[in-house]
């Protein structure tokens, strides 16, 4: 059976002011996270794992989603290395799941997310859907893949990216 990857740049957040880290959802930012929360929930895509990085804005951007996925909603577990971490460095995380995982939401940062989902994006995808997110990936943007492998075996362009998702939809 195919597993889904989900992976969720940070909803928007408020502008930089010295700590980068501590930056927080902005009130549009907040309804960008619950839009996600609910788009999943009607999509029945509600993840059994979540890993999200430990920067503010994640954190929060996670908090809302879950406020919309209700009980279905897996407890997250934050990852300091998903903060400013390269499309290698969150795959190598994204390969650490439990094989019993059938989806997983990764909660991360630009440029990360976008490079890492280019990079899983097999010959297989929707074509369109990946210049749209090759084009623009905007704060609360969204990445579904169908995963035929084991996550530990993920390596590039062996993901399906079936649906790029954004606030605006």
């Amino acid at each position: 059976m195919a597993k889904s990857l989900l992976v969720l740049r940070h909803a928007e957040a408020g502008h930089y002011s010295g700590d980068d880290h501590a930056r927080t959802l902005t009130s549009r930012g907040q309804e960008q996270a619950r839009g996600v929360g609910r788009w999943l929930l009607d999509s029945s895509l509600w993840p059994e794992m979540t890993v999200v990085s430990d920067a503010m804005r994640t954190r929060q951007t996670c908090i809302w989603v879950g406020s919309e996925l209700g009980d279905k909603a897996a407890t997250p577990s934050l990852d300091p290395r998903l903060y400013q971490a390269s499309a290698r460095q969150l795959l190598s995380v994204v390969n650490e799941t439990p094989e019993s995982v059938e989806s997983l939401l990764v909660v991360a940062h630009m440029p990360g997310v976008q490079d890492l989902s280019m990079e899983l994006a097999s010959v297989h995808s929707d074509e369109q859907v990946v210049f749209t997110m090759a084009e623009h990936w905007p704060p609360g943007g969204l990445a579904i893949f169908q995963v035929d492998k084991p996550w530990a075996e993920l390596d590039g362009r062996d993901a399906v990216l079936t649906q790029f998702r954004t606030p605006a939809e």
